[in-house]
């Protein structure tokens, strides 16, 4: 190797300023992309962390990964066909808060289990155990990458299935007012009766009051606030307040495990385009 690149070293510094600024170009190009068509954006992004990962499993031959990504194409796919029918079920909202719910803390749990066993290994941990290290770090990366992969695709197949519940449901246009009214005893989420009243503690949840006193179950607003990332009232678009809503102080991380999978989001979406454009300008150019 060192006998076929003696020297090249101008055309590695070529090749090293060519993915520099093919990097910048691509950054000022994606920023511009999302903020003036975020939608486009965001349906793109969301088929290349869909694809990408499969083309890479299915050439290495990693049948566990594709094993698990089938069942989760196959439920969410079915998850996504029932948000997106009109007339809208009144179950369907609940399957779906409830199916991207146990997604979201199934994630948030691989990916803490994952990078506790990455600082367990580096500390040397694993010998009290007679781990070997190699065994506890393949272990560590491959939980790290199951939660943060999925925790992004959750995150954004419940934005979608969101919007189209809201648009769905009936409770508001798109202008902002209220299509018809909301009674009392009645979630904006899910549409269905509030048995449990406000001062009442719920068998399996409870009832939540936002400051623009309406009335939701808890579980549906949180769904709606947290996995849908939505933080407005589903009935009169008031702003939520999430400090008030979470009360559980271990719950605030999870907006800075949110923050990280917008970064990864770019890192297996985008960066393999990036280097898939390095790659054939070095070919056009003869760059070895």
């Amino acid at each position: 190797m060192y006998r076929m690149h003696r020297g090249h070293e101008s055309m590695h510094v070529e090749m090293i300023l060519i993915f520099l600024c093919t990097l910048v170009i691509a950054q000022i190009v994606l920023v511009q992309w999302r903020q003036r068509h975020g939608q486009s954006y965001n349906l793109v992004t969301l088929l290349q962390m869909w694809v990408v990962p499969l083309y890479f499993t299915i050439k290495l031959y990693w049948w566990r990964f594709l094993s698990m990504w089938g069942m989760f194409s196959a439920i969410t796919s079915y998850i996504l066909f029932r948000a997106t029918r009109k007339p809208l079920s009144g179950r369907t909202p609940r399957l779906v808060y409830k199916w991207f719910l146990l997604i979201y803390k199934l994630s948030y749990a691989f990916g803490v289990v994952g990078y506790l066993a990455i600082m367990f290994t580096m500390c040397g941990f694993n010998l009290f155990f007679k781990i070997k290290a190699r065994d506890s770090m393949d272990f560590g990366i491959v939980s790290l990458f199951y939660g943060l992969y999925y925790g992004v695709m959750g995150r954004d197949f419940a934005e979608i299935c969101s919007d189209y519940m809201a648009s769905t449901i009936g409770f508001y246009s798109m202008s902002g007012m209220p299509t018809r009214s909301l009674g009392d005893n009645v979630c904006a989420v899910c549409g269905q009766k509030i048995i449990v009243e406000l001062d009442e503690e719920g068998l399996i949840e409870n009832t939540y009051q936002l400051s623009c006193n309406h009335v939701f179950h808890e579980f549906c607003i949180r769904g709606w606030c947290i996995v849908g990332k939505k933080q407005t009232c589903p009935y009169c678009k008031e702003k939520v307040d999430l400090k008030r809503m979470i009360s559980n102080p271990w719950e605030r991380t999870h907006f800075l495990y949110g923050q990280i999978l917008d970064w990864l989001r770019y890192l297996v979406a985008w960066q393999p385009v990036v280097i898939g454009i390095v790659q054939g300008i070095n070919y056009s150019l003869g760059l070895e």
